[in-house]
């Protein structure tokens, strides 16, 4: 990031936070803290309109495989019957890239990709044929006698960074917990790595499905179910053609995106996507202070809640949050009803959402 940008933003900040409200109404002194939220948000809008707004290295991606490697559930058949064991056969920094076709069946079992093995692909015969699952919780114990916490508790967790999924379902078939419950949490994948792609994939489970955990990501006709904040953390990530799934009874969430700072260049962006199910779902619920989330040409059915969005219980939020919607249709989508922090975008707010740049990805996605 430019230094002149990053000097900028931190003076928003910090005029944000001191500027002097004793002399001016309290009404007044809101007005101003929202025109400097406006002013550092068109500098954001331009800023990651460039094509080298992203803090994270440059990509240098191996789309052509070095290796091929079969999983099977028949040992006959391939070279091994579960998936962990074709990643645990790669050396410990990896160096290509590697293809592990996963044929149909139920793989039930814990992966973990480690972050030295950068360009792995796991492919499978078809999200609805290739599944991985497990059943863990946040406050299930571990080996150490410990709850797990909800970062460990991901059925298929990938530290790994280049790393693409293509045709396979990662779940997580814990049941769905009663409204309120502590521990819960049950995570289908984490993806803590940067310059990741999900291509045709399906992530299932109830609370906290998909663990967007940090770096650039790319979502690209996927199905994602769940109930509450199933599309959780702090990635910088572009979901495209996907099918949002909300299944509960009662009320839920589909995004708790988590950004904590002006610094942050993160976000959730949904372009041409959908979203249905059961229950009354908001589109995104304020994790972090600064959590930012758009939805762009996305239908939205009827269970979408009015307001659409909810600040975790802290007003203070209600200011430096940034959740917008351009172009959405269906009966969920009207925008009367929403809270008045969140905004519809002009075309000139939205651009920087809806294209690839908004992740790099014109740096290091493959041709798909």
């Amino acid at each position: 990031m430019p230094r002149v940008f990053t000097t900028t933003l931190k003076l928003f900040l910090l005029i944000l936070l001191v500027q002097n409200t004793n002399s001016v109404s309290h009404k007044k002194g809101s007005e101003k803290r929202l025109v400097v939220i406006q002013e550092a948000h068109q500098k954001w809008v331009k800023h990651m309109g460039s094509f080298n707004h992203s803090l994270s290295q440059r990509g240098n991606n191996k789309p052509k495989p070095c290796l091929r490697i079969k999983v099977h559930k028949n040992p006959k058949k391939g070279k091994f019957v579960s998936v962990q064991e074709a990643i645990n056969s790669l050396p410990v920094v990896n160096l290509c890239r590697v293809v592990i076709s996963v044929s149909k069946g139920i793989y039930r079992e814990k992966v973990d990709i480690p972050a030295s093995m950068a360009y792995v692909t796991l492919e499978g015969e078809g999200a609805e044929k290739t599944i991985i699952e497990w059943d863990d919780t946040a406050d299930r114990k571990g080996k150490n006698g410990k709850p797990l916490g909800t970062y460990a508790s991901a059925t298929v967790a990938v530290n790994s960074p280049y790393f693409i999924a293509k045709n396979i379902a990662f779940k997580n078939t814990a049941p769905p917990p009663p409204s309120g419950a502590l521990g819960k949490q049950a995570v289908a994948l984490r993806i803590s790595a940067d310059m990741a792609a999900f291509i045709g994939c399906k992530f299932i489970g109830a609370q906290d499905t998909l663990y967007d955990h940090t770096g650039r990501h790319y979502f690209k006709n996927c199905y994602i179910q769940g109930s509450v904040d199933f599309i959780f953390g702090n990635g910088l990530s572009l979901y495209e053609g996907c099918h949002l799934y909300a299944k509960t009874n009662s009320f839920g969430a589909l995004t708790a995106q988590k950004r904590e700072s002006f610094l942050e260049e993160t976000g959730f962006s949904f372009v041409r996507c959908k979203v249905t199910g059961s229950g009354a779902l908001y589109l995104g619920r304020a994790w972090g202070s600064f959590s930012r989330v758009v939805f762009a040409y996305t239908y939205m059915d009827k269970i979408i809640t009015p307001k659409g969005w909810w600040n975790w219980g802290d007003k203070n939020r209600e200011m430096t949050v940034f959740y917008g919607q351009f172009k959405c249709w269906g009966p969920g989508a009207e925008y009367g009803g929403r809270v008045s922090w969140s905004r519809e975008l002009t075309r000139q707010e939205a651009e920087p959402f809806i294209s690839l740049d908004f992740i790099d990805g014109h740096n290091w996605l493959p041709n798909f």
